[in-house]
């Protein structure tokens, strides 16, 4: 489970069919093989590593659904270690289990914040809510609003600065992993969905009628 903060933006050694390998530094800390690690959002499983480097395997799926099939050697990206027990969630709930691509559709400023607009596959509109989370990259940020097709968010220099964000243009394909809790919410709300329903968690207390 990741937070959506991005700890550092490292850089592509090697982008082969099916590996990739990362330059990095303050994420290198405690690294082992078997380690999973938030690369532009995917979770993924560290396969080797030295002192200034590691590498992960990519799956055929998702090279399909995420921008990691697009990388090259130089090209930047955002990293993000798992939540430690104990830790602080400074963003929101994050799997690291990308649900789809999307493309920038527009970039504007609105006084000292940086307005990015995606156009977003029609599945995915139904889970994005004005003031609600997304993933994009793997950074945690808030939904500004949306229409029938895209959303934008607001984003801050310090975003900016320390996540491959501020680079983004008109064109770019991202990574987006919607609100879990919108999933589960409408889960729970199918007519013919078996086990725990809406009516189960108010029966037991988890929720106030």
């Amino acid at each position: 489970m990741f937070t959506g903060i991005v700890e550092e933006v490292g850089k592509v050694i090697s982008a082969q069919v099916g590996s990739l390998t990362i330059a990095a530094d303050g994420v290198m800390e405690g690294m082992g093989e078997g380690a999973s690690m938030a690369v532009n959002g995917v979770c993924l499983t560290v396969t080797g590593f030295d002192n200034k480097s590691f590498s992960v395997d990519v799956m055929p799926e998702t090279l399909d659904k995420t921008n990691l099939g697009l990388l090259r050697p130089g090209d930047m990206i955002n990293l993000e270690r798992p939540l430690p027990l104990g830790g602080r969630l400074g963003g929101h709930l994050v799997q690291g289990h990308i649900d789809d691509a999307a493309r920038v559709s527009s970039v504007s400023r609105s006084g000292e914040a940086m307005l990015l607009r995606f156009d977003v596959p029609p599945k995915l509109m139904s889970y994005i809510v004005e003031k609600g989370f997304i993933a994009v990259d793997g950074v945690s940020l808030t939904v500004v609003s949306k229409n029938t097709n895209s959303f934008q968010v607001s984003v801050v220099g310090y975003t900016r600065e320390h996540t491959t964000l501020g680079g983004r243009g008109v064109g770019d394909v991202v990574n987006l992993e919607v609100d879990i809790i919108a999933k589960y919410v409408e889960q729970l709300s199918q007519p013919h969905s078996s086990g725990i329903t809406i009516d189960f968690l108010q029966e037991h207390g988890f929720l106030v009628g």
